[in-house]
């Protein structure tokens, strides 16, 4: 497979390479819920917020997640990823996994993973008791 565009690299950053996949994951998370909103798309949210979308096209899927400042910086300019369409713009830190080679997929769990706890951080304590969740 060397010389070949289709190589293992290329094979290895996709493991969420649907959205059944990226489903399966986000509903591992603790306190999640799913709706299909916004053009088909699959929000998962915790606490009532957003922490992930899951877009695009079998054939080339999107998946939206939040992050830090800093992984926002880092994440911004690399091939595969982009501050989020509409969210970015206005202000928010989000970033979109649109395209190969993107993020291997360790990576691109462990973002979702904090996409998640970032979201419930910013839950009230109440909140976060009502569903389990601890003050991280």
């Amino acid at each position: 497979m060397r010389g070949d565009n289709t190589s293992p690299r290329h094979k290895q950053c996709r493991s969420i390479v649907n959205s059944e996949d990226f489903n399966r994951f986000c509903a591992s998370l603790p306190a999640t819920t799913h709706v299909v909103q916004w053009g088909g798309s699959d929000v998962w949210k915790v606490g009532g917020r957003v922490f992930a979308i899951g877009g695009g096209t079998e054939s080339a899927p999107s998946y939206t997640f939040k992050v830090s400042a800093i992984a926002f910086e880092v994440l911004k300019d690399q091939p595969g990823l982009r501050p989020a369409p509409y969210l970015a713009s206005r202000g928010l830190l989000w970033i979109q996994h649109y395209a190969d080679p993107g993020l291997p997929d360790d990576q691109l769990k462990e973002h979702l993973r904090l996409s998640h706890t970032l979201v419930a951080r910013g839950l009230s304590k109440k909140k976060r008791a009502e569903l389990g969740l601890d003050a991280r």
